[in-house]
């Protein structure tokens, strides 16, 4: 198994801010997917839509302006079964968010894209939250033909 992984500062924002940006579906529909639905709740389902598609995740874990964790449970076959998790602390004035996407089988050709993609949104979460301003789909940065 291999994991995509990214770590980021947010500067001014506490862990709490970082947090509601995770566990809301405002928050993510301003930095992830316009189109975000569901329930936040552990046990619920957030359904992200793309323009190209869509992903469905269970919510595993919630510890308070400290850790996330989903796991996929809809979307392309190699998501299926994978985890997402954030886990945040804070350093100096900056909220470190530490992100792992793990329990990909193999790095195929859309593992590098999605680790890229993610990249672009974890800018994007840093963005709304320094400034207010996220770029979620559609409005993110196009890097191929995959979106």
């Amino acid at each position: 198994m291999v994991d995509i992984l990214h770590r980021i500062g947010i500067e001014h924002a506490s862990p709490a801010e970082v947090y509601r940006a995770l566990t809301t579906i405002e928050g993510l529909a301003g930095w992830w997917a316009s189109d975000t639905s569901g329930s936040p709740d552990v046990g619920g389902i957030i359904a992200f839509r793309f323009v190209p598609g869509g992903f469905d995740m269970t919510v595993l874990e919630l510890d308070a302006d400290r850790r996330v964790i989903w796991k996929v449970v809809e979307g392309p076959a190699e998501w299926i079964g994978t985890t997402v998790e954030w886990a945040l602390h804070t350093e100096d004035d900056f909220t470190i968010v530490m992100f792992r996407h793990a329990g990909w089988a193999e790095p195929v050709d859309f593992m590098y894209h999605c680790s890229t993609k993610w990249a672009t949104y974890l800018l994007s979460l840093k963005s709304l939250l320094e400034t207010g301003t996220g770029s979620p789909d559609p409005k993110d940065v196009q890097i191929s033909n995959w979106h």
